[in-house]
């Protein structure tokens, strides 16, 4: 197993949380792919992945129409991702992704989370040498195509290795400048793809004690309970 992967299973998704999270964030998301490509999905691939994503949610039709006017509201739809860096207790890098309608709000937040969990926060694009920007999908396998195959196809695009999750749907990770191309080649091929998200790898981990992940663990879980924030990525070294 390679280190996305590695990445990748110890995180477990948590960051998505429970199904109120999950389509909050989504929500967001979609407003921002609105904003930036317009509302019609044959036009917009970041828009038409995200829609077909909370349909695999089973996040409801209002809500998906509600993140799409939020868009167009002077009042409502003026998110801004934004991202936060800082090094945690015991010297952890930290990587927090944002979306925003108030920079002030949020910057004063997630300062305060690293203050009073013995972190500190740097300035932005401070500690993002230390993460690989990628892109990852699930797609669900085609019997007549082996992983082997499809990755001789996928390697212009930049994917290092691909792998069976445990309900038989292909995961890998590419180049995330990459993502438009790869999300064209799988649809112009037919695949059925469950999702398309981004991550941040760590490039190397630091190893911590367990009494040290306990506290590390306690700024992340606070980071993540705020309504602003997207993700948190670490270089923790992950649990065995």
């Amino acid at each position: 197993m390679g280190r996305a992967f590695e990445y990748r299973k110890a995180t477990k998704l948590k960051r998505w949380g429970n199904m109120a999270r999950v389509f909050t964030k989504l929500g967001k998301q979609i407003t921002i792919a609105v904003r930036d490509g317009g509302s019609d999905p044959t036009g917009n691939p970041r828009l038409r992945m995200l829609m077909q994503q909370a349909k695999k949610e089973n996040m409801p039709k209002e809500n998906v129409e509600r993140a799409i006017k939020k868009a167009f509201s002077k009042d409502e739809g003026n998110y801004k991702e934004i991202n936060y860096e800082g090094y945690g207790p015991h010297g952890v890098a930290i990587f927090v992704e944002a979306a925003t309608d108030n920079n002030m709000r949020t910057y004063s937040n997630v300062r305060s989370y690293f203050s009073k969990f013995g972190g500190s926060l740097g300035s932005t694009g401070s500690l993002e040498f230390l993460f690989d920007h990628k892109c990852v999908y699930s797609i669900v396998a085609k019997p007549d195509v082996s992983l082997e195959d499809l990755e001789l196809e996928l390697i212009d695009f930049g994917v290092e290795e691909l792998e069976k999750d445990d309900e038989g749907n292909i995961i890998f990770y590419g180049d995330f400048a990459s993502n438009a191309e790869i999300q064209k080649y799988l649809e112009d091929n037919g695949y059925d793809i469950n999702s398309a998200e981004f991550e941040r790898v760590p490039n190397n981990y630091k190893e911590v004690t367990p009494e040290e992940r306990e506290s590390i663990q306690k700024l992340v879980d606070r980071i993540e309970e705020d309504e602003d924030v997207q993700n948190v990525y670490t270089n923790m070294q992950p649990e065995e």
